[in-house]
């Protein structure tokens, strides 16, 4: 039979010991079942969603701010999401057609009749170089998950450069571990979005 296990199952897990360096032992106490964890992998998701959450871009200003062609939902979708927007490096402008002409205006949340919206910085990284497919990708993750996932949405460029850091900054294997670390570490996935497998695909436990 399968052994079926929620997030909060993470705090009631006993620890029974470290095994070759590399993995946590651990047995559930209301079932008795009997979990190796991976300790590489465990930190390397907390490391990875803490990043996702936590991380506000630095940008780069563009010379002359560039006009987007976007269709109506997409230009909201930006305007009713500014901060994941701005978290991830994109910031904006609008502007507005008035009775005297056209007046630019900083973007605010509950400003939705904009004739015109222009991007005025990309985020900026010193390896990794973002465009118009990088937001063009990350409406298209907040029309789809917004409101579906604890995490903030980020571009797979994002993505992939965060997993790489969290990889390089995790427990590795071969590191002894005392009770306590393995402790924290079997009860950070309790916190996680999604605590089952690391960035890269490798799962973070296996019932025995």
């Amino acid at each position: 039979l399968g052994l079926s296990i929620h997030k909060n199952d993470f705090n009631n897990m006993k620890i029974v010991g470290q095994f070759n360096k590399g993995f946590i032992i651990v047995y559930k106490r209301d079932t008795d079942d009997i979990l190796i964890i991976d300790q590489h992998a465990s930190d390397e998701k907390f490391n990875f969603e803490k990043l996702i959450d936590e991380t506000v871009f630095e940008n780069q200003p563009l010379v002359v701010p560039q006009k987007i062609d976007l269709n109506t939902i997409e230009r909201l979708t930006i305007l009713n999401n500014l901060k994941i927007f701005e978290k991830n490096g994109f910031k904006f402008k609008t502007c507005v057609v008035g009775e005297e002409g056209e007046v630019e205006s900083e973007v605010e949340a509950e400003h939705f009749k904009r004739e015109e919206l222009y991007l005025t910085a990309l985020p900026y990284s010193k390896n990794t170089i973002f465009d118009l497919k990088d937001l063009n990708e990350l409406i298209q993750l907040v029309e789809e998950k917004g409101a579906s996932t604890m995490s903030i949405p980020r571009p797979s460029k994002v993505r992939s450069m965060f997993a790489m850091r969290a990889c390089r900054s995790s427990i590795m294997i071969g590191s002894s571990l005392s009770r306590l670390k393995m402790e924290t570490v079997v009860q950070n996935l309790s916190a996680l979005d999604k605590p089952w497998n690391c960035p890269h695909g490798r799962p973070t436990m296996r019932h025995l």
